[in-house]
């Protein structure tokens, strides 16, 4: 189910508003942290931060890192 929003102006930056809908899907509320990565195809994933969350993404770059090299083989 895509949900739709648009890219507004806030101070002197830019950002989106999350609708009820997708805050209920991500079960968080105002003042949660959400994490944005990297997904395929210039996309992104928004994930609400869960417990061990930052450490599995902590060993997951320095894991990246290491082995960029054969990642990047692995890709083509």
């Amino acid at each position: 189910m895509p949900i739709q929003t648009k890219v507004r102006k806030i101070g002197n930056s830019l950002g989106i508003v999350l609708p009820k809908e997708a805050l209920q899907t991500l079960k968080v509320s105002e003042g949660d942290v959400l994490y944005l990565t990297e997904a395929p195809e210039g996309s992104l994933r928004i994930t609400p931060e869960r417990p061990g969350f930052e450490d599995v993404m902590k060993v997951a770059e320095e894991g990246m890192s290491q082995y960029r090299n054969a990642l990047r083989e692995l890709a083509k």
